[in-house]
């Protein structure tokens, strides 16, 4: 499993300390250094029925100072992609992927459904 998160955010630590627990194998990448890139997004955008919005971190600095608010809803996928890939501030997180399967944010029940053993 990729596991995309920031070093010092809590979520990210909650998460982190779920998978552990569970003896679940991850790589940790930190998002600030390295996102997906854009065609990953893409095809992450493509082959999803969460909205392109679900996928923005919404509370954060970037995204209120770019106005993201009111122009992700309009982004196309390329458009939320390369945002998403030029900047891994605005990638809500925790996300964590492996092969088909994916998540966004850290909820323990959404993690025991998909993640574990």
């Amino acid at each position: 499993m990729d596991f995309y998160c920031h070093p010092r955010c809590s979520t990210c630590k909650k998460a982190q300390k779920w998978l552990e627990e569970r003896e679940i194998p991850y790589t940790f990448i930190n998002l600030l250094e390295t996102s997906p890139s854009k065609e990953t997004w893409v095809k992450i955008l493509s082959g999803t029925d969460r909205t392109v919005k679900s996928f923005f971190n919404t509370s954060g600095n970037v995204y209120r100072e770019n106005n993201l608010k009111e122009k992700v809803p309009g982004m196309s996928i390329e458009e939320a992609a390369e945002w998403l890939s030029t900047n891994g501030v605005v990638v809500k997180r925790p996300l964590a992927m492996d092969g088909d399967k994916l998540t966004v944010g850290f909820k323990e029940d959404t993690y025991a459904e998909v993640w574990a053993k």
